[in-house]
């Protein structure tokens, strides 16, 4: 929640870190336009995505959006249609590939996530899911370092005064337990369980290990 009105200090937390996740996203998808050999014809469903992320590459394949908005809407090549990623309302194997980004650790608790790795199975042979490394030393969300190392007790109470999000966002406590509560982070292990007969890959950064990404090529 806001709780200034200087204009500057009202700005969202998404602005700042545009440059740094737009660098990211280009390379990852140029990475997964590479390895699935994309086509005009290729049906891509991308759960929980936006048009954004397929402007970054060549490939202009056919891609359905699913997302939480009410809101069902065709644009040339994209298709938008409200939906739960835990429950799809398409049969199996509909799509080509099945592609989500940052998406996974937001979606519930661990039942929630098994239902929506079992979901991104079902519904393509292939797929590419994306989601940052619980163990990497920067929570991209709040944006600060080793907080989410943290128990819940502590972190609420921290996350205001040791985020980036906390000092831009000037979040109440409310505000902080929903966003705290939005979360859930995932570890090479738990994407190895969720998807099995996956390959899970590392995205680095300064050699570190950022993101997990479970692929079925």
């Amino acid at each position: 929640m806001k709780t200034d009105d200087d204009p500057d200090a009202q700005m969202n937390i998404h602005r700042l870190y545009a440059p740094f996740q737009r660098y990211f996203r280009t390379r990852r998808m140029q990475q997964f336009e590479a390895m699935f050999g994309l086509e005009p014809v290729t049906r891509i469903i991308d759960i929980g995505g936006y048009p954004l992320n397929w402007t970054l590459i060549a490939a202009k394949p056919q891609v359905l959006l699913v997302n939480l908005e009410d809101e069902d809407r065709q644009d040339g090549r994209f298709h938008k249609v409200r939906g739960d990623g835990r429950h799809l309302s398409y049969a199996d194997n509909s799509f080509d590939i099945a592609y989500s980004n940052s998406v996974i650790e937001h979606v519930g608790d661990a039942v929630d996530q098994e239902a929506f790795a079992a979901e991104i199975r079902r519904v393509a042979p292939r797929y590419y899911v994306q989601t940052p490394n619980k163990w990497f030393l920067i929570e991209p969300h709040l944006i600060a370092i080793g907080i989410h190392y943290l128990p819940r007790r502590v972190l609420r109470r921290l996350v205001r005064w040791l985020s980036v999000w906390g000092w831009v966002e000037k979040p109440d406590q409310a505000a902080i337990d929903a966003q705290i509560d939005s979360i859930r982070l995932l570890d090479k292990q738990r994407l190895r369980e969720l998807f099995p007969d996956a390959e899970i890959c590392t995205e680095r950064f300064l050699g570190m290990k950022k993101s997990l990404i479970a692929i079925r090529r």
